[in-house]
Formats: structure tokens, sequence, C-alpha cells
């Protein structure tokens, strides 16, 4: 019996790597604090974003980037376990860039006027109720999206491709239900793409670090 139990407690020990994205929902915090009106909040709409429409239809892509990060990291994780937390080192540093940008440089969007009735207008008036119009510039769900594009690289053809499709929706969608201007999703790209390179440079660092602090714990142990 005790033989069984450690097999399969040994089974679940290579899935442990997966309890780091609770980072994600920890540096969320951050963002709850300071998604409010500050002294001073500027606007970086222009006159091409004026001629984007509103289309309530992509609040469902824009709802899908819940569970889409999620289930990425989750896919990029059985498939490189090194390129995953190269990914999620890359969101978590992006993460806590974005939040620098709207702790000295807060903007906001002007939300348009939603129709009565429907289960579209509904989520997108349940969205706009439940994430104020802060936090803009740089857009987390462009900034997240590209980073899950990039690392979904290491997966078989249709299932990188399917994630750069949604990734792709995600991002139109920031646009079409006014949660974000050109500006934030241009930032957000860069962002992801120099926190992606960052991640790359430091992660060998931090797993050496890693074994060096294992193998001093096995030391005092023995």
């Amino acid at each position: 019996m005790s033989t069984q139990i450690g097999t399969n407690k040994s089974k679940w020990v290579k899935y442990k790597p997966l309890l780091w994205m609770i980072a994600i929902p920890a540096l969320n915090i951050i963002y709850g604090i300071l998604n409010e009106h500050s002294s001073e909040v500027r606007m970086l709409i222009t006159p091409l974003d004026r001629q984007i429409p509103f289309l309530p239809a992509f609040i469902i892509p824009y709802i899908v980037w819940y569970p889409f990060i999620a289930l990425t990291l989750l896919f990029i994780f059985l498939k490189d376990v090194r390129v995953y937390f190269k990914t999620l080192l890359a969101l978590c540093l992006g993460l806590l860039v974005s939040y620098v940008f709207y702790y000295y440089f807060q903007t906001t969007v002007p939300r348009p006027k939603v129709g009565e009735g429907g289960i579209l207008n509904y989520l997108v008036q349940f969205i706009y109720a439940h994430d104020l119009p802060y936090n803009c510039f740089p857009s987390i769900h462009v900034l997240t999206s590209y980073l899950m594009m990039k690392g979904a690289r290491v997966l078989k053809r249709w299932g990188r491709l399917t994630v750069q499709f949604i990734g792709i929706m995600i991002i139109a969608s920031t646009l079409f239900v006014k949660q974000h201007v050109l500006a934030d999703v241009g930032m957000a790209i860069i962002v992801a793409e120099c926190t992606f390179l960052l991640a790359k440079l430091i992660l060998p660092y931090l797993m050496k670090l890693k074994l060096r602090v294992v193998a001093i714990a096995t030391h005092e142990a023995g």
C-alpha cells in the first residue's frame, strides 16, 4: 500500500510547476488597487480609433481570454517545461511593467453607450461594471495573449494555429469592445517582446539558483 501511495505521489510531483501560475492572480491584486481615477488621467484615442466600430459580439473572445491564458500555459507546460517557465516569467514581468505604467501614466478609454437587451449587451455591461475604464496603457489582454502566441510555438501545428487564432481574436476584441485603443495594443506588444527576451536571459540564472538551494538543503538534511 505504501509503495502505491508513493508511486501516485511521484506522478503528481511533475505537475508541481503548474502551481507557479498562482502568481498571476496574486499579481492581479495590484491591478485592482491601481484601477481607479488618479489625479491626472490621459486619453490616447486617435482619429483612427474613432473609426473602429463598437461590436458587442467581440465580447465573447474578450471573455474567452480568462480560460485561454490558463489552458495555453498548461499545454505549453505539457510540451516543454522550460518554455512554460519562460512564458510564465515573461507574463509576470510584463504585468509588473504594466503596473508601473498604470501608476505613473494612468489612461482611460471613453466607453460607448450599450444597447438594452440581448446576451451580448449584457456581457458588455457586466465587463464594464466590473472593470473600470482605467489601466489601459498597455493592454494586459493584449500583452498576455501575445505572449501565449509566442510560447505556443512549441506546440504542434494545429495547437499553434488555434492559439494564434484565439490570440488574434482577443487582441482585436480589445478594440471592438472599446476597452483599449491602438496605442494600448502597440505598447503591449512592445512590452511582451521585451519581457520575453528578458525572461530568456534570466531564466538560466534562476534555474541555477534553484539547483544551488536544493543542493544546500539536501546537504543540510543529510
